[in-house]
C-alpha cells in the first residue's frame, strides 16, 4: 500500500478503514479444506491443529467467514500502517509548521 506524506491525508485513509470494520458476518480464523468425504476447517487451538467436519449446506457460509476473517486482517495490517506512518511523520510534521500546534 502507498503511503501519502500528509498527515491529513494519512487520517483520512485510516478512518476510511476504521469504518470498514464493521463485520458483515462472524468472522473465521481457519482453513478450508477439501478430502475425500467432503470439506473440513481446519483451525489452531491452544497451539494444536484441530480439523472439524463442515456440511455440504453450511460451506457457503463458513467459506463467508473466513473470506470475512481476512478482510478485516487486511484492513487492520493497513490501519497499522497508517497509524505508524502517523506516528512517524509526526517530529517532521511538527517542525515544518514551525513549533505550532
Amino acid at each position: 500500500m502507498r503511503l501519502p506524506k500528509h498527515p491529513t491525508l494519512i487520517r483520512r485513509l485510516r478512518d476510511a478503514r476504521v469504518r470498514q470494520l464493521a463485520a458483515r458476518c462472524p468472522p473465521l480464523a481457519a482453513s478450508l479444506g477439501r478430502q475425500r468425504s467432503g470439506y473440513h476447517v481446519t483451525v489452531k487451538e491452544r497451539g494444536k491443529t484441530r480439523t472439524v467436519y463442515v456440511p455440504k449446506d453450511l460451506k457457503k457460509e463458513v467459506e463467508a467467514s473466513i473470506h470475512e476473517h481476512r478482510r478485516l486482517k487486511r484492513l487492520l495490517r493497513q490501519i497499522t500502517q497508517l497509524q505508524l506512518a502517523l506516528i512517524q511523520g509526526h517530529r517532521t510534521w511538527k517542525a515544518r509548521r514551525g513549533g505550532r500546534p
